[in-house]
């Protein structure tokens, strides 16, 4: 037990209305070095997640006074605040999913969870933090400014969730190659990933950002390896 335990240790906010369930994950990561603040109700949480700094805050989308996905979407559009959002639920279609990822959260666990899970997808938010240097990376028409975590394509604004921005660097960077799945997955989630869906709930959002208002599509998958990015004049070599 004792070596999980951080240097820094990981300060977490759970916002969770089920008792019992917001006490086993908090006895989880206490019991790792973990610093836990707790809200029942939305309306606490967004007071919370405003006023203090967290490495990751756990979300329960069914909360009473102001639901998970409006607090997301207060958070990141009308506060900006970044801080990594996983949101809990027990709905789990792709719709439920992209809804989530669309307010802003950057993970996704369904209930009931393995607290081992949960961990894995905490520890790799709270890894991902902002590069030293700030490139602008660009392909064709899109632009990343890393280190503000702005992206436009063609001029227009494009918001992701941290997790997009993250596959999204990785996808600019070794453009014009392809990056495999298993490196995608391992770079958000370690050597825990939660399952192919994850992954290509992700990609689905992200194609639809970067490619779905515009007239050429630049996220290609490469069936049986991984994914790239190809300009439209890469597209005919």
């Amino acid at each position: 037990m004792g070596a999980d335990r951080h240097t820094n240790p990981m300060r977490l906010l759970v916002v969770e209305d089920n008792l019992d369930i917001a006490e086993n994950i908090g006895d989880y990561f206490q019991a790792r070095g973990g610093i836990m603040d707790y809200a029942m109700d939305g309306i606490g949480g967004l007071h919370l997640a405003l006023t203090n700094t967290y490495d990751v805050i756990i979300l329960d989308i069914m909360l009473p006074g102001m639901d998970g996905l409006t607090l997301c979407r207060k958070l990141r559009k009308e506060v900006g605040k970044n801080t990594p959002v996983l949101m809990l639920t027990a709905r789990d279609t792709l719709s439920d999913k992209l809804e989530g990822f669309d307010s802003g959260a950057d993970d996704y666990l369904v209930k009931p969870f393995a607290l081992r899970e949960l961990a894995a997808r905490v520890k790799a938010l709270a890894k991902r933090g902002r590069p030293a240097n700030s490139p602008i990376l660009r392909v064709a028409d899109l632009e990343l400014d890393v280190g503000r975590m702005k992206l436009q394509r063609g001029g227009r604004s494009i918001r992701l969730n941290r997790a997009c921005l993250h596959i999204l660097t990785m996808l600019m960077e070794a453009h014009p190659n392809v990056i495999p799945r298993d490196e995608i997955e391992n770079a958000l989630w370690g050597e825990t990933p939660p399952g192919s869906d994850a992954l290509r709930s992700h990609m689905y959002a992200l194609r639809r950002a970067i490619d779905r208002p515009f007239k050429v599509p630049l996220l290609q998958t490469v069936h049986g390896i991984g994914y790239k990015l190809a300009a439209p004049d890469e597209n005919s070599k």
